[in-house]
């Protein structure tokens, strides 16, 4: 028999997944509607990594998936700590509950449900001015503030089942064995628990940054222009200017970025299994 019954599997995956990347890729390097005749091969990854807008646009993108980023470790490394550690039975259960929940909820109702909290006349802005901690609505919709809120309510989850699946796989005689020779808690905590978390949340930080970094639907509603990803000029390359070669090689270089993330990842898993 062999490998045939990996026949149907190769096939699909070739048809529709190496094909299209070919086809991405041999686009990237016509001639695009910009650059003059005769520009070169290259001539679109020129434009689009010497061009101080691109590289402009380049480094908002890595800036907003750092940040979304460094928040969901702020706010899921506490959930995670306080899953694995504090809650038990139905707490945990719902817990987790709350955390599949958003990824089951199509992206347009999460991101509708946004703007109903985050507009002039929205609940978020109704109850700052009911305790009187704001005179008139705050300008939350269409702004960065909307789209890293939004950012990190879908991401979140990644993170902190990340890390909590790593957690709870940590030996707690360690951290009896720490406080029993003198360590409190808070160094028992920095010397035992974080070090041997930083798997997951390495992992963690990874998923969130290459899901953040590729992220559309959510910067397209809830930011309102107010920031520029590669996602953002792809979709005008495409459907406006009408410039595929140039959407291509954006398209490629948001590839590359997760090619590495992935090679980052296979590192950390490789490590672990050491």
């Amino acid at each position: 028999m062999g490998f045939s019954f990996m026949i149907p599997s190769l096939l699909l995956l070739v048809a529709f997944f190496i094909v299209p990347l070919v086809f991405v890729g041999e686009m990237s390097f016509r001639e695009g509607r910009l650059p003059p005749p005769g520009g070169g091969l290259w001539q679109n990854y020129e434009r689009l990594f010497f061009d101080s807008f691109y590289l402009g646009v380049i480094g908002e993108t890595m800036l907003l998936s750092v940040v979304v980023t460094l928040i969901c470790i702020l706010v899921g490394y506490p959930v995670a700590y306080f899953m694995v550690r504090h809650a038990g039975g139905k707490l945990y259960n719902l817990i987790i509950f709350l955390l599949i929940a958003p990824l089951l909820t199509p992206i347009i109702m999460r991101t509708f449900g946004w703007q109903v909290l985050l507009a002039r006349r929205g609940l978020v802005n109704e109850w700052l001015q009911s305790l009187d901690l704001i005179s008139k609505p705050l300008a939350l919709l269409n702004s960065p503030v909307a789209v890293v809120l939004g950012l990190v309510h879908v991401l979140a989850p990644f993170m902190i089942l990340s890390i909590a699946s790593v957690l709870a796989g940590i030996d707690r005689r360690l951290e009896e064995s720490a406080r029993m020779l003198g360590a409190g808690k808070g160094m028992s905590f920095l010397k035992i628990t974080l070090p041997l978390s930083m798997d997951g949340l390495g992992t963690g930080a990874i998923l969130v940054f290459m899901l953040a970094n590729g992220s559309f639907v959510t910067l397209l509603l809830l930011g309102g222009g107010s920031l520029q990803t590669l996602p953002l000029l792809i979709y005008q390359q495409f459907n406006t200017t009408r410039d595929l070669p140039f959407a291509a090689a954006m398209s490629n270089a948001l590839l590359l970025i997760a090619f590495i993330c992935l090679f980052f990842q296979l590192r950390l898993i490789r490590r672990k299994g050491v």
